[in-house]
């Protein structure tokens, strides 16, 4: 759906530890980003190895604010010439989603314009194609990050068949747990991939878990404790790598994470004779990933299709796109709407 007229679109971002504002302008098919503003809180949650959602929701409610009328001054718009304000609504931390969910419903409040409550894998899942200002079309998606790992059929917005998902760890979980094997700094999944660079990817032949019963299924369990026996089996005394074997060894973790994402994407594009095949989710940002993806439907006959990297991790341009597909079919929520931590896919239309 589309029209002449422009949208205006705030939306807030708050589902993890990044703060995040956007407004965007488009018609459903164009699309203008007039701002993206992302306050990221990497280096308060570093010392501790992880996210804690108490710190992290406590910075979102001190950054939000300052962040919004940053976000308005640099958009050049003002709170008036907002059409629809948004936010992302789940999956994330309850505590975290709280802040941007219920500064957006004040926003909506105070103006009297219209809600919109955001799923964010809805988010990843389009956030390819919010620079292709082609609009949204049929394909199948790869949509990988720190917590989710699936592959979703896209027919049209709001019509999504999911047709594989992780088991046990998403992929970009894996790559933090790996990581922390051998010792490297948080966030894990940029240092394997660094450290990759320089080693040899035939080093170790780790285990693909292909799943003959769910072929489109994911499993990254069994491949993070071959890591974690190949560490003891190098080192019996302390199960460390000798500092020298860890390129080899995330270099060939990488491969074999990147050849399952691969393979079974291309093979749900083949089941469903997909045409474009895309790729989004905080672990997108993975080069050798991207590499690896082109090349393969290079050769398949394939169209790929990637967004930049500032729109693969969490950001408020993707939860705005969204906001906006459903600001044109006057899809609003009610204000006593609340956020689910655990939102599941099937709360956007499955068929």
């Amino acid at each position: 759906m589309s029209g002449s007229q422009k949208h205006t679109i705030l939306a807030i971002e708050s589902s993890c530890d990044e703060t995040a504002v956007a407004i965007i302008r488009g018609d459903g098919i164009t699309s203008e980003i007039l701002c993206s503003e992302i306050s990221s809180q990497i280096d308060i949650h570093r010392e501790y190895g992880g996210v804690v959602p108490e710190l992290a929701s406590r910075n979102h409610s001190l950054t939000l604010r300052p962040l919004v009328e940053i976000a308005l001054k640099n958009a050049g718009v003002t709170m008036a010439d907002i059409d629809c304000f948004s936010a992302t609504a789940g999956p994330g931390l309850a505590s975290s989603l709280l802040v941007g969910h219920t500064a957006a419903k004040a926003m909506s409040v105070a103006t009297g314009k219209p809600f919109v409550s955001v799923n964010h894998m809805e988010g990843h899942l389009l956030s390819p194609f919010i620079e292709t200002n082609e609009g949204i079309e049929p394909n199948i998606s790869l949509v990988v990050s720190g917590g989710h790992t699936m592959i979703i059929h896209t027919e049209e917005f709001g019509e999504y068949e999911l047709l594989g998902k992780t088991l046990d760890d998403a992929a970009g979980e894996a790559f933090d747990k790996v990581a922390k094997m051998l010792e490297l700094p948080y966030p894990g999944g940029p240092e394997i991939e660094k450290m990759a660079e320089t080693g040899d990817p035939k080093a170790f032949r780790f285990p693909r878990s292909l799943l003959k019963r769910s072929p489109l299924d994911f499993s990254f369990s069994g491949l993070k404790t071959a890591v974690l026996y190949t560490l003891s089996e190098l080192n019996k005394e302390e199960g460390k790598a000798p500092a020298e074997r860890v390129p080899d060894i995330c270099a060939s973790f990488q491969e074999a994470v990147i050849d399952v994402l691969v393979r079974k994407t291309l093979l749900a594009a083949e089941q469903v004779n997909a045409k474009l095949i895309t790729l989004s989710g905080g672990v997108s940002c993975n080069q050798a990933l991207r590499n690896a993806f082109q090349k393969a439907c290079d050769e398949g006959g394939y169209y790929f299709l990637v967004c930049s990297g500032v729109l693969s991790t969490d950001n408020a341009v993707m939860i705005a796109y969204v906001a906006l597909q459903k600001h044109l079919r006057a899809d609003y929520q009610d204000l006593t709407c609340d956020v689910n931590p655990n939102m599941p896919l099937n709360t956007i239309k499955l068929r």
